[in-house]
Order: structure tokens, then sequence, then C-alpha cells
């Protein structure tokens, strides 16, 4: 068990954390985040069949009339192919015709089929040479940056690739250079049996990383080697829906807004895909908005055994 602090340094790149555990007693007069409770379900869904029947749909699973999974333009897009100076694609995926269910409350095969989704809006947005960079995300929750309250997710494309990333492919690169291995695929060797393992089976693992930059932070990755998501096999696509729909459950008992994305370099095409759920327990303050040093005051080792 962790008492003191530790610096620790990420996997890869020049980013550093300190794992602070009795920062977490600190008093604290303000309201902590919470995931915040729904607003009445009287009110009608901006993404109920009702609503969506006259949208027109970049893809649509289940029918026109009974569809279970709809794709649209984002309506207030942030980059776009129309926008000379900011171009791009904004995608909204809805990922159930009903308002009520959270995401981790969607059958296995509803969210595999969510994964299969976010593949084929990848493939179609990558035939654009323009696009160099695809993310995949979900704000669940106020605080989390959600505007909206019906389960749904995004994917955001640019035509430049965000420069942290480009360091991020360049290390991963030079590490392959030097040992002939990927580094991802050493992580996961390295955390397979490690103390911050929360599962694995044949294909999947989730682990919380060794410098979290956020508390009770997971990592997914497929155990294979997989660039992007439309790599992924049907097997590999159930048991990370499991395993998500395992991991989000525990999350909603914590109680706390999240965050999950998927990073996507259209023109590197060896790195390990991997999805981050962060959990939004905790405000970045002055030390990490000046200093860009992350202070974590839950060990990742003892947010592991929370979700074992």
């Amino acid at each position: 068990m962790i008492t003191k602090p530790e610096i620790r340094k990420d996997y890869i790149q020049e980013k550093y954390v300190i794992i602070a555990p009795r920062r977490s007693k600190r008093p604290n007069q303000y309201k902590k985040p919470t995931r915040e409770v729904r607003e009445s379900l009287s009110l009608p869904s901006i993404f109920s069949r009702e609503s969506l029947k006259n949208e027109k749909a970049l893809l649509t699973v289940g029918g026109e009339k009974n569809w279970i999974i709809k794709v649209l333009k984002n309506k207030f897009p942030a980059v776009d192919p129309s926008f000379p100076k900011a171009y791009g694609y904004h995608e909204v995926v809805v990922e159930t015709p009903d308002p009520k269910p959270e995401l981790e409350d969607l059958s296995v095969k509803h969210i595999a089929q969510i994964l299969h989704v976010y593949g084929e809006r990848t493939t179609a947005i990558a035939r654009d040479p323009r696009i160099q960079y695809i993310l995949i995300f979900k704000n669940n929750g106020g605080r989390a940056g959600a505007s909206v309250q019906h389960s749904h997710s995004q994917i955001f494309a640019t035509e430049f690739l965000p420069p942290h990333l480009l360091d991020k492919s360049q290390k991963e690169q030079a590490y392959k250079l030097r040992t002939g291995r990927c580094a991802y695929c050493d992580v996961i060797k390295n955390e397979r049996k490690g103390p911050r393992l929360i599962f694995h089976d044949r294909h999947v693992i989730a682990f919380c990383p060794y410098a979290s930059q956020h508390n009770y932070e997971v990592w997914i990755m497929p155990i294979r080697h997989v660039d992007n998501v439309t790599q992924l096999s049907r097997d590999e696509r159930n048991d990370w829906a499991t395993l998500l729909k395992r991991v989000l459950k525990k999350v909603n008992k914590l109680n706390l807004p999240y965050n999950f994305y998927f990073h996507q370099v259209v023109k590197d095409e060896d790195q390990h895909l991997y999805l981050k759920i962060i959990p939004r327990g905790s405000a970045w303050a002055g030390v990490e908005i000046g200093s860009g040093i992350i202070i974590n005051p839950i060990p990742p080792e003892e947010a592991a055994r929370y979700y074992r």
C-alpha cells in the first residue's frame, strides 16, 4: 500500500504525475463533483425515434423505423468540411432511441454494435485524404461536458494531428526501433499480473495505469496488437463490450461524471488501440494548470482493487 507521495512517469511520454494519497484527506469546503440526477424524462428527447424521424442519418443500425443506433452530423460542429479554416468532421452517435438508459445499462450485444459503428464511421472518414486524426469520445454528465442527457457519443476528426499525439507516436516508433517490440504490448505484458490489473481474458485487458492522471482512471486494450477500432474482431468487440459495461457500472457506483475516448492516428498504422475511461472526481488546480504536473490522490493500485 502506498502511504507517501511518489513521482511517476508515463509509460511513453515525458508526462509526470505525483501520486499523493494523503491529499484526499484535505478539508474541502466546496461541493465535490458528482454525477447529476437526470431531469424529468417527461421532457421530449431530441434523440428519440419521433424527434429524429425526418433527420438524415450518416449510418443507421436496425432500419429507419426501428433503429437502435443512429449516426448524425453534429448540429453544432466545431469542425466541418464546409469550414475552410476548421476542416474536419464532427458526428453524434445516438447509442439508443430510448432516453432512459445509460450506456452501461445496454446489453453487451448492443454495446458491441456501437463499437462496430465506431469502426464503420472511422473507415468512412479515413477515406478523406485530408484527415489525419480521428477521436471517438463520450461525455457523461454536465461536469464532463455533456449538454444532452440522452446516451450518445461523438466522433471528431481533423486534418492536423495534435502535437502531444505526434510526440507520442514518435516515441512509440523510437521504442520499437530500439527494442523490436510495441511499447504498449510490453505495457500489457507487465500489467496483466500486477497490482493495477482489473481483468483480462484472451482478447482484452483492463487496468489502472501506473501514472494515472485522474482518480480511478482505467485503460481497456485489446491483447492483440490492433491499430484502430476497425480492426477489432467480433470476439474482441464482444469481450470489450462486456468489460466496458462492467467498468462503467463501477464508475456509476462512484457517482462521478466521466469521459472516455479512443485516439486514432490515420497516417500511423502501427499504433496499439486503447480506450481511456476518465472519471471526473478531482479538479485540476494551480499545480496542474501551471506546471503540467498532475497530483492524483487515488493510487492506481487502490483504484484497481475497487474495480476488481
